[in-house]
């Protein structure tokens, strides 16, 4: 059971998510998470580094989709610019949003990679589909009793990953 929070690689921000390294292990799309993700809660818009980083994936043939677990307004205005196949209200780690996805950008779930920073929602969702996953630390957490308490429950897993991959240095 741990291994379906355990994602399959982590790294330091969204960024260092390369299409060399995708396309090596057969990844032909994203379906990523948005807040704490690709930005913070509070940012409306994507900037020129997340704009940037999705038109270098689309050049060298891996779509990108979003699934977000927030609301239709957010995920909508984020989205406005960038035009991406969208799923707000995704239900993760629930599979209806991410096969929605899969479809919308025509590809199998084992040819996709689930972006996010949460293991209990992205982690989960991404192997309950059998895709590869990859986990970044949140940009800026929030604060409430429910994200602490969701944070404290990844720990373990957190810990099982550095164990797995002791090169990997937070």
């Amino acid at each position: 059971m741990g291994l379906i929070f355990t994602p399959d690689l982590m790294l330091h921000t969204y960024g260092e998510l390369t299409p060399d390294y995708l396309l090596s292990k057969g990844i032909r799309a994203i379906l990523t998470d948005l807040d704490n993700t690709l930005a913070p809660y509070e940012q409306p818009e994507p900037d020129q580094k997340i704009r940037d980083w999705i038109r270098s994936m689309e050049e060298n043939g891996i779509r990108v989709a979003i699934v977000s677990n927030n609301d239709p307004e957010r995920v909508e205005r984020f989205n406005r610019t960038l035009g991406l196949p969208a799923f707000p209200k995704a239900g993760k780690p629930k599979k209806k949003a991410m096969k929605a996805a899969c479809r919308a950008l025509g590809v199998e779930p084992r040819d996709c990679c689930a972006l996010g920073d949460q293991l209990l929602t992205d982690s989960w969702a991404g192997h309950r589909m059998h895709m590869l996953t990859v986990i970044v630390p949140p940009i800026r957490d929030k604060l409430t009793w429910f994200f602490r308490f969701k944070r404290r429950l990844e720990r373990p897993f957190m810990r099982k990953y550095k164990k797995m991959h002791p090169e990997w240095n937070p």
